[in-house]
């Protein structure tokens, strides 16, 4: 299984960017998929994730800037973030689970950083 991520890079404050991460290989029952961060000195924390019900779910901080959606069809989530300010730079981590845990993949990471 491979959660190839894109979409990271260098914006202004204010700005926006789009992350994507598409999950391939043989891998069934998928019931969240989401994004995580690490930012700089700090943990890593949810950003956002959906069920494939589609229950999404937003870390308070993002609430009303960042928006997910899910492809089913093609396993791929994604992540618009707009409005973004300083304290959005991070490296931004995609993650796959399965039903009752079965399993949980993360992708290898993509950073984002907002200049002022």
């Amino acid at each position: 299984v491979q959660l190839q991520a894109s979409g990271g890079g260098l914006v202004e404050v204010g700005g926006s960017l789009r992350l994507s991460c598409a999950a391939s290989g043989s891998i069934f029952n998928i019931n969240v998929m989401g994004w995580y961060r690490r930012a700089p000195g700090k943990q890593r924390e949810l950003v956002a994730t959906t069920t494939i019900a589609g229950s999404t779910n937003y870390a308070d901080s993002v609430k009303g800037r960042f928006t997910l959606s899910l492809d089913k069809h093609k396993n791929t989530v994604y992540l618009q973030m707009n409005s973004l300010k300083p304290v959005d730079t991070a490296v931004y981590y995609c993650n796959v689970k399965g039903i009752s845990y079965a399993y949980d993949y993360w992708g290898q990471g993509t950073l984002v950083t907002v200049s002022s």
